[in-house]
């Protein structure tokens, strides 16, 4: 059975709406080790850039595999 493209939205966006919080806990955690010191909504914003970042490229990538499989379908 083929994913869609709108199914394919929509795990991609769902996975990286989890890593979001991941994320942000991370850099709160991680930051001040490596001697930078970021407010938290510094820290939410460059979250919700490499979130965008993130769905694109799980989306795209998502659509890359499934084309593969629908080539080698054939």
């Amino acid at each position: 059975m083929k994913q869609s493209r709108a199914m394919s939205l929509v795990e991609a966006v769902t996975n990286v709406i989890v890593g979001y919080g991941i994320a942000v806990a991370t850099q709160i955690l991680i930051f001040p080790v490596f001697g930078l010191h970021t407010t938290l909504a510094q820290n939410l914003k460059m979250g919700a850039i490499f979130t965008i970042v993130s769905i694109a490229r799980s989306f795209a990538l998502r659509r890359v595999f499934e084309a593969i499989r629908m080539l080698s379908a054939r």
